[in-house]
């Protein structure tokens, strides 16, 4: 009965301790110079739904659920993420993404407003898990470069690439 108590209190925890960390996210004032301007209504979509499509990814990669993807990417984003979601699926482990910060700079805004390219300096926890025995865990600090493109009612992840600093 002890025993069982103590299992059940350090899993409330443990499951209190990620549910309390939210990540920190900075947001650059943008600058664009060209033809259009970025609304600050816009900017702010494309930040929400970024920021969205990021926990899409981490809940998709921990579930191995490609169909968690679809109301945040599309195209060559959406292809890599669901192949790696097969893959960790075939040798049997998933992967635990836990954000610790977003340093996001929104660097392009296409003439026709049909995509946003921004820049994010991401730090997170990556965990690792032969089904649900931990095997690693990373902190990563990476950039990442992404393209955004708008759907009837979002912004969707078009493309992420992260790239070297």
């Amino acid at each position: 009965m002890t025993r069982a108590l103590f299992i059940i209190c350090s899993f409330l925890l443990v499951t209190s301790g990620f549910a309390a960390d939210q990540s920190a996210v900075r947001v650059e004032p943008t600058n664009l110079q060209g033809p259009r301007v970025l609304e600050k209504q816009t900017e702010t979509a494309v930040v929400r739904d970024y920021l969205e499509a990021w926990k899409s990814f981490d809940t998709a990669l921990d579930q191995n659920r490609a169909t968690l993807l679809d109301a945040d990417f599309v195209g060559t984003a959406k292809d890599k993420l669901v192949n790696t979601i097969q893959q960790q699926s075939k040798i049997g482990i998933h992967t635990r993404y836990v954000d610790r910060s977003h340093d996001i700079r929104i660097v392009f805004y296409s003439p026709e407003g049909l995509s946003v390219q921004l820049v994010d300096q991401v730090e997170y926890d990556m965990q690792v898990f032969d089904h649900d025995k931990p095997l690693a865990t990373q902190r990563v600090r990476a950039r990442y470069v992404s393209v955004l493109t708008p759907s009837e009612v979002r912004w969707r992840v078009r493309v992420l690439q992260a790239v070297p600093e």
